[in-house]
């Protein structure tokens, strides 16, 4: 197959393809894989970084099982059959975490590694064939950027701004991709460091004013070699402080931020001050990584963002004994003995662990993971699934829904809104909470949705009276349905099939009697 994609560029506030037709990036983020991360082991300390777990794969199943292990493990966790699925399912790119060692050895006379390239050329080949873009992410760059487990980071310390060395291995690295990509359309963007220096830490106010001429170092070598590719640049602490951004200092930049919604009970992030911000830069902005929740938050975020011409990938792709990405790994059997270790337990058995990371070698491939449909979907906003009341659109005031009283706000989920979101539950078993939205009569709410196929779906509408009957009109793709709701504790009402169109589905809840509290609606 050959590819119909062709280079991005930045053009004013969009990415654009070389006839300037707009392309709107949305996709996933290939960690674990090059960069493997403790958390998505369920590792403690002792294994919470590559060169940790590295560690201790060797200390349980000695080192040339451990080597052999590694070739294999980047062997299959993503291989074309992923990048077939990922198009598949609609996203258009993919996010691949690198780690620089994979790439070139540590030390002061690094050599580079053939291992990483290839890996990374086998990726690219496979978007080719299935027409994804792929954003090269230097996620963990020599020395470390963050001083934290995400990159690697072998003593705890944002070593790139504390040693010329590193900047000096990073600019070259960098300028090995882009002479070996510059020519390769499928790339769309090289992103020059991931989430650099957290104030949490006091990294960023010791070493924040090295990060703008770092980039503008990199970017120039870059330019040397390679002049058509976007170059995409992150704030720091964990990406999303641009103070330091003024006026972009190439013509083919864009501005990247990592938004994650992790409060309890739920609540939505706002991201105003990156839209004010895009306005300033007039450039492209981008969420680089979003996720690690809940389908709730997943499908308000990528709406939100879709609703303000933001592209995003989604973090990430798959990881083990999961219930929130598109895919899960199954767990191998005796794992919790290994994982009990890296908190400083037990050293189990040489035997047991090495039937167990011989079982996730065969666990990782796709054709053993757990697909989840309604996470995908919550994603890509799309049916079959659930829409939560609250996560009506993003489009504003007599868009996206209709209050009489503008100047309430919510005491949840979406707090600069006037619309009355309760908060039913909040378990804390759970990374989510449940929630409802209360209307009045005369009062509406907007949801829109695409769908995987455009067939007929059951819909369901969850709700309850609140001080006697409520009378509600669904208007749906130009259909009106009558819903008389009675009983005062929530109650699931059938209202049959309706017809779907495969996108631009619209659903309007009206009240035109009472005062009701509506869950969600749900297209099965």
């Amino acid at each position: 197959m050959n590819t119909s994609l062709s280079f991005l560029h930045a053009s004013g506030q969009d990415m654009v393809n070389e006839t300037g037709k707009k392309v709107f990036l949305k996709g996933v983020g290939l960690g674990n894989w090059m960069l493997p991360e403790g958390y998505m082991w369920k590792f403690g300390a002792g294994g919470d970084r590559p060169r940790k777990i590295e560690k201790l794969v060797s200390e349980l199943i000695g080192e040339e099982k451990a080597s052999r292990f590694w070739t294999l493990f980047r062997k299959h966790y993503i291989t074309e059959a992923d990048i077939k699925r990922i198009a598949e399912l609609g996203f258009n790119s993919v996010r691949p975490a690198l780690n620089s060692r994979l790439f070139m050895t540590e030390g002061d006379n690094p050599v580079y590694v053939e291992e990483g390239f290839q890996l990374l050329d086998s990726l690219i080949s496979w978007c080719r064939k299935y027409n994804l873009y792929v954003i090269i992410d230097m996620h963990g760059a020599p020395g470390g950027q963050t001083g934290q487990n995400i990159d690697d980071s072998p003593n705890d310390l944002p070593e790139l701004f504390m040693e010329k060395k590193y900047q000096d291995q990073l600019e070259g690295l960098w300028i090995k991709l882009a002479t070996k990509y510059k020519d390769e359309p499928v790339v769309a963007a090289y992103d020059l460091l991931n989430e650099p220096l957290p104030v949490g830490t006091g990294a960023a106010a010791k070493y924040k004013h090295l990060l703008v001429p770092l980039y503008k170092r990199l970017t120039a070598a870059i330019r040397k070699v390679d002049t058509r590719h976007m170059i995409t640049l992150e704030g720091f602490d964990w990406s999303n402080d641009w103070s330091l951004f003024d006026k972009p200092f190439d013509e083919n930049v864009f501005y990247q931020f990592h938004y994650y919604c992790w409060a309890r009970p739920d609540l939505l992030g706002g991201i105003d001050k990156f839209i004010k911000k895009r306005a300033e830069l007039n450039t492209p902005i981008w969420v680089g990584e979003t996720g690690e929740k809940g389908n709730t938050i997943y499908w308000s975020t990528t709406q939100l963002f879709e609703a303000n011409n933001i592209g995003f990938s989604f973090w990430p792709w798959k990881k083990m004994d999961t219930e929130n990405t598109p895919y899960s790994i199954k767990k191998p059997a005796n794992w919790d003995l290994i994982a009990e270790y890296s908190r400083g337990g037990t050293k189990p058995d040489p035997a047991i662990c090495i039937r167990a990371f011989d079982e996730l070698l065969e666990n990782i491939k796709l054709t053993n993971c757990v697909y989840y449909q309604d996470v995908c979907n919550a994603i890509l906003t799309r049916i079959p699934g659930k829409i939560e009341a609250e996560n009506y659109g993003h489009t504003g005031y007599m868009q996206s829904y209709f209050v009489r009283d503008t100047t309430a706000r919510s005491a949840y989920y979406r707090k600069t809104e006037p619309v009355k979101i309760a908060l039913d539950s909040k378990d804390e078993k759970q990374f989510w909470s449940e929630q409802s939205v209360e209307v009045k009569k005369s009062e509406w709410l907007n949801y829109t949705f695409a769908s995987e196929d455009g067939n007929k779906r059951k819909l369901t509408i969850r709700a309850s009276a609140v001080n006697g009957p409520v009378l509600l009109e669904l208007r749906m793709n130009k259909r009106k349905l009558k819903v008389m709701v009675s009983d005062t504790g929530f109650t699931e009402i059938d209202l049959g099939n309706v017809p779907v169109k495969q996108v631009g589905n619209t659903i309007r809840v009206l009240v035109k009697s009472g005062v009701v509290k509506i869950d969600w609606l749900k297209l099965q």
